[in-house]
């Protein structure tokens, strides 16, 4: 499908990762960040937690740029740890839009408590924007959170993968499913030009 033109972040996903970037990098950090992404409007001034559309994803995809292009090649650990505050955010605030409460995820197998959260946050996301256009994929036995309107890389071009932020909330949604660590692998990238964003899970790290 690739990305369009007109697509929009709701306000609770603008919230949640402005209040994550503010945990990793300080207030200081998220206003500079905000100022050089075009977003000064949000400095001391969160968006409220609720589904109206908040900014374009084009917007979005320029804060993830700023971090990257603000901390060089310390930018993909940064927009990482993001990710991760992001998805603890999401459980303490939004769990009943993940659909998560009172699951009883301990009796499951540890490839069904992976797909149980990657379906989660699918479907959290799509209740959050009609837009979205995401869904888990099994392909050759592997687990993968694919998506194809990524607001990340929205509008960005790349020779390589570049959605470090979902790789830091993917890798601690899994982390939380199973209380173990997982390696994500991003092998499509609409900014590589591919048709949608997949990311993998990989092997258990030791």
């Amino acid at each position: 499908m690739g990305h369009s033109e007109d697509a929009v972040i709701v306000n609770t996903i603008v919230r949640q990762a402005l209040v994550a970037t503010e945990e990793v990098i300080g207030t200081n950090g998220l206003n500079a960040i905000l100022r050089a992404s075009g977003l000064g409007h949000f400095i001391n001034n969160l968006p409220p937690n609720n589904l109206e559309p908040a900014i374009k994803a084009a917007e979005y995809a320029q804060f993830n740029q700023a971090i990257e292009d603000f901390y060089g090649r310390g930018g993909k650990g940064i927009l990482r740890r993001i990710g991760k505050a992001s998805f603890q955010y999401a459980i303490n605030e939004q769990a009943a839009l993940l659909g998560i409460a009172g699951t009883a995820l301990k009796v499951l197998p540890q490839k069904q408590r992976i797909k149980f959260i990657l379906n989660s946050m699918v479907g959290a996301l799509k209740k959050s924007n009609p837009q979205v256009e995401a869904w888990v994929d099994e392909e050759g036995g592997k687990l993968a959170y694919v998506e194809s309107s990524c607001a990340i890389c929205h509008s960005r071009s790349s020779d390589k993968p570049i959605c470090y932020l979902y790789l830091g909330s993917l890798g601690e949604a899994v982390k939380w499913a199973t209380g173990k660590e997982y390696e994500i692998i991003e092998t499509h990238c609409l900014a590589k030009g591919d048709d949608f964003c997949r990311f993998e899970v990989g092997e258990e790290r030791a």
